[in-house]
């Protein structure tokens, strides 16, 4: 699957789920993912509950649905590569404010990339496209 072309094109809803290295589980709604190789993409966050269990667990899992009628959509089975923070790639791959946030616009800011592990449809097992 081609992801870059695969996110430019589809809106819908995210879901970045992390578990920190004792076990407990978060899943925060975040935007569609920068697609920066073939298997290779970034979210950008800030220093909340997301970004600090990728501090101990570097596994994630992102859900994608996407927008319209039914359950279609992308599961990526993800793991974390480095970071970057208010980095000068960090602020080229921001699509806008940060809208309807609490904080300021100088609160700190990072760049995970990820390594793309796996790729499965939103409903189903499908059989999983390595990334």
């Amino acid at each position: 699957m081609d992801l870059k072309a695969y996110f430019e094109e589809k809106r819908g809803l995210g879901v970045l789920a992390t578990a920190d290295a004792k076990g407990p589980v978060d899943a925060a709604v975040y935007s569609r993912p920068h697609v920066l190789e073939a298997d290779q993409v970034a979210f950008i966050m800030p220093d909340r509950l997301t970004h600090q269990n990728l501090q101990s667990n570097p596994h994630a899992a992102y859900l994608f649905r996407e927008d319209g009628h039914g359950y279609k959509g992308v599961r990526l089975f993800l793991t974390r590569l480095r970071e970057e923070q208010n980095s000068d790639l960090l602020q080229s791959l921001r699509r806008g404010p940060y809208a309807g946030e609490k904080g300021t616009e100088e609160d700190p800011r990072f760049l995970v990339l990820f390594r793309v592990d796996s790729v499965l449809p939103l409903i189903g097992s499908g059989s999983p496209e390595e990334g």
